[in-house]
């Protein structure tokens, strides 16, 4: 049982996380900086998710077509969250590096032309995103009816993208740096925002029209954009670890080919796993609306329930950066596995209620009969592999920390397109198991998944990797 004095100790640490540190976590005793580091990035991940539950638990008082609607964006808007994830990737191993190796002007210049980059690569998402939101939807199984009612949501989404990849980007700038209370500091001011004008856009008040499903974009993407706008009020600000100038704001060909060839693995690597994802999605539409529902529903709750484990493994990856470049490779690997350890715990305890309780989670969202069945069914097979899922997130995060985004690349490739897709045709379509036949694929997959990275990460050629 802790004694008082240990409580007292975790309660300052607690506070000393959220508040801000100046702690070298190349130096500190490395549970202490996994918990320092933590702490802000699990808050950080809980309140991005909140993004998407707070717009589905509105929407879903529209209807199971406004609910599909926002399931078929979401699951092509992942590729947009897999190149800013991506992206961010690069910025966390490039940044990571330059403050272990205590080169802070060389961690701006590296934030500074991922944010360059970040512009340059939306440009290219936002025109067809809004000149084709209603083939889109269309394209994606939807029904002529959700195309008609719902296109505006996707266009908005589609359109504004650049913001949500600066937001991944720039959080990742200060999380690398070790400022990590900062990012959760800039997604709670979003979220706030978001949260008051989701339902207020939704569904009206006062002179304010109601605007529907158009509402819960806006909402979202006016959110994200004073998010945005804070995160460059605070690197401008010279108080903090890393801060960047107008004078910066230039192309520097070095910096920005390093990061494009670290970028490209983890683009490629999270867009192997999206593309699987837009390809379930598709496989499951087959089964109706209820059961897209459902799963997107359920999905929203899993997602949530990983943030936990996102934000430990953003904690391992920046340990893994910054060890590595003041040159203390074991320490880097020994917080690697504290965090896997810990990390496994916490999601086999959370997959356990998700089991046990599923109706409890999507009778949240929706009461309809149907959905609510199709939402259970999903919800407890995809629980089952928290545990899997809690070890590859933080092996997969400490490949790309170190910046070596090649291995997890090729490990999403084989488990992703070559197992979890084929699976997942072979039992919901041709065995006619539906969504619940596609919801096993994606345990299967991912278990093997988290095998295959422990195997590779226990090689150490990880340790070699040069940014």
């Amino acid at each position: 049982m802790l004694s008082r004095e240990n409580l007292a100790e975790i309660w300052l640490d607690i506070k000393e996380a959220i508040a801000g540190t100046e702690r070298d976590f190349t130096e500190s005793p490395v549970g202490k900086a996994i918990f320092i580091l933590a702490v802000p990035m699990v808050l950080e991940m809980i309140m991005e998710s909140l993004f998407a539950v707070v717009d589905i638990f509105f929407v879903s008082r529209l209807g199971a077509n406004a609910v599909a609607s926002v399931g078929l964006t979401e699951s092509v808007m992942t590729i947009v969250y897999s190149v800013g994830a991506g992206l961010s990737v690069a910025t966390t191993a490039l940044v990571s590096r330059r403050i272990g190796e205590k080169n802070s002007k060389g961690a701006g210049e590296a934030a500074m032309q991922a944010i360059l980059l970040a512009f340059f690569v939306s440009f290219f998402i936002a025109i067809p995103g809004v000149m084709f939101s209603r083939e889109f939807l269309l394209l994606m199984g939807g029904t002529q009816e959700m195309a008609d009612q719902n296109h505006t949501f996707p266009a908005i989404i589609f359109g504004t993208n650049s913001i949500v990849m600066l937001l991944f980007i720039i959080n990742a700038v200060f999380r690398s740096s070790g400022d990590a209370a900062i990012s959760l500091r800039v997604i709670f001011v979003a979220n706030i925002i978001n949260m008051v004008l989701d339902p207020l856009l939704i569904f009206g008040w006062g002179p304010v029209p109601a605007m529907g499903i158009t509402g819960a974009a806006v909402a979202t993407t006016t959110g994200r954009t004073i998010g945005v706008i804070y995160q460059f009020f605070l690197l401008s600000n010279r108080h903090h670890r890393i801060s960047v100038s107008l004078k910066d704001l230039k192309v520097k060909t070095a910096v920005m080919w390093e990061l494009l060839k670290v970028s490209m693995g983890g683009i490629f690597q999270n867009l192997i796993a999206t593309s699987s994802w837009i390809l379930l999605v598709r496989i499951i539409a087959v089964s109706g609306a209820a059961a897209l529902a459902g799963y997107t529903i359920a999905i929203r709750i899993i997602v949530f329930a990983l943030l936990p484990a996102w934000g430990l493994s953003n904690a391992a990856a920046t340990l893994v950066g910054q060890n590595l470049g003041a040159g203390y490779p074991a320490r880097a690997e020994r917080s690697v596995w504290i965090t896997s350890y810990f990390n496994m715990v916490l999601m086999g305890i959370i997959g356990l209620f998700l089991f046990l309780f599923p109706g409890t989670f999507i009778q949240i969202f929706i009461r309809e009969a149907e959905v609510v069945a199709q939402g259970i069914v999903a919800l407890r097979i995809i629980s089952i592999g928290f545990l899997f899922y809690g070890l590859s997130m933080v092996m997969v995060q400490s490949f790309n920390g170190s910046g070596d985004t090649l291995t997890p690349t090729i490990i999403n490739f084989f488990g992703f397109w070559l197992i979890e897709i084929p699976l997942a045709w072979f039992l919901a379509i041709a065995l006619n198991l539906k969504m619940e036949g596609a919801c096993i694929s994606i345990v299967v997959a991912e278990s093997l998944i988290a095998i295959a990275a422990l195997w590779l990460f226990r090689k150490g050629k990880w340790k070699l990797q040069k940014v």
